[in-house]
């Protein structure tokens, strides 16, 4: 395949027009290797490269707590449609036999292999049940554990081993033991957590290095009391998600957010659940029944419960609406994702010898063209 005449995202962050030439599933800087394939003519288009979702629930009627196949090839359907062409889906908290079993339907699914017009399914984002009750948010009460190394050891053997990010409260009783045993196996991130400045400061000192979803279940930043923002922004080699769809963060706090951690540090995730691509209505997440108004997700007594926007129509918020520049959006929903899972290496840059995912937005309104999956047009 080549794709012609478009604007070109470089590993340099920026756009440059050429030509984008692709070869068995993988980018190539040979013109003539794929020259006897399909020709796209982007005109009007910039290509980047597909996104990477590290944290979400569901989509169309399906959640990943489902803890069945069908659940997961729906989703990754449906984000693959969509331009996120690598998932790392959320469990919620649950109890042990229930993740289990999630896990165990994981690893299955990963060990069938690629999937025709799939997002490829690289892991799990483990956001329970190590979290605060106090800073529960969305999450089950009734299934709340403190923070067990080897409880996690089991659920991570049923996984196959493909827990990609683990979230905790860090100031529960276990927490910073859990961080000290497995910071060098699984990317651990604070979340749902009542941790002052000195407690998470520690937290990423002894190897935590993550943030789940800025400003949301956590204390806020203020001026005395800086807490686990004040912290995060103080640990350089800190990522931090950033759910920017329009109802989580105020466009404002958006825009301060990029000027305290900068693109490099950020990622864009959706946190989306299960009526997301739906119509308003009810639904459930993690056993709790949630309402959806527009882009709205609520449960009963009112806390916001993930939302109903995909990775996609975040990143474009971000620019249309909030203020920041395509080249830093795209790094955030594209780059540093992949980076942080570890899979940069094969994908995330529009790069020779890379896994040949490119989404083609319009210029203009940045509207969805077409999504090239592992080389071929969906």
């Amino acid at each position: 395949m080549i794709i012609t005449n478009a604007s070109v995202y470089t590993e340099e962050g920026k756009f440059e027009k050429r030509d984008v030439y692709i070869k068995d599933a993988l980018f190539t800087d040979c013109a003539k290797e794929a020259e006897d394939g399909q020709t796209i003519d982007a005109s009007g288009c910039v290509a980047i490269p597909g996104l990477t979702d590290i944290h979400f629930h569901g989509c169309m009627g399906h959640d990943f707590c489902d803890g069945t196949r069908e659940a997961v090839d729906a989703m990754a359907a449906y984000e693959a449609s969509i331009g996120v062409t690598n998932i790392v889906p959320a469990s919620m908290t649950l109890s042990e036999e229930m993740l289990l079993e999630i896990c165990s339907t994981a690893k299955a699914y990963k060990e069938e292999g690629l999937q025709e017009k799939r997002a490829h399914f690289q892991g799990i984002n483990m956001e329970g049940p190590f979290v605060s009750v106090a800073k529960k948010g969305a999450q089950n009460a009734a299934y709340i554990y403190k923070p067990d190394a080897e409880m996690f050891a089991r659920l991570n053997e049923a996984s196959g081993n493909c827990v990609k990010l683990l979230d905790i409260a860090p100031e529960e009783d276990g927490g910073m033991e859990l961080i000290d045993k497995w910071h060098d196996r699984v990317v651990i991130s604070l979340a749902h957590t009542c941790a002052d400045y000195d407690t998470a400061r520690e937290a990423f000192q002894r190897g935590a290095s993550h943030v789940t979803h800025l400003y949301n279940a956590m204390n806020p930043y203020t001026h005395r009391a800086p807490g686990l923002i004040g912290a995060a922004a103080d640990e350089e080699k800190v990522h931090v998600e950033l759910i920017c769809d329009g109802v989580h963060i105020h466009p404002a706090a958006v825009r301060t957010t990029f000027k305290i951690f900068g693109d490099d540090r950020i990622i864009l995730i959706s946190d989306s659940m299960r009526a997301t691509g739906l119509e308003d209505g009810d639904y459930t997440l993690g056993g709790q029944y949630v309402k959806v108004t527009g882009n709205l997700a609520t449960l009963e007594d009112g806390t916001i419960a993930g939302s109903v926007t995909n990775l996609v129509d975040c990143m474009r918020t971000a620019v249309l609406k909030m203020g920041i520049p395509l080249e830093s959006a795209v790094k955030c929903a594209a780059v540093n994702p992949a980076k942080c899972v570890g899979i940069y290496d094969s994908c995330g840059s529009i790069t020779a010898g890379k896994t040949a995912d490119v989404v083609l937005l319009d210029k203009e309104d940045l509207s969805l063209r077409q999504v090239i999956l592992r080389g071929k047009a969906l």
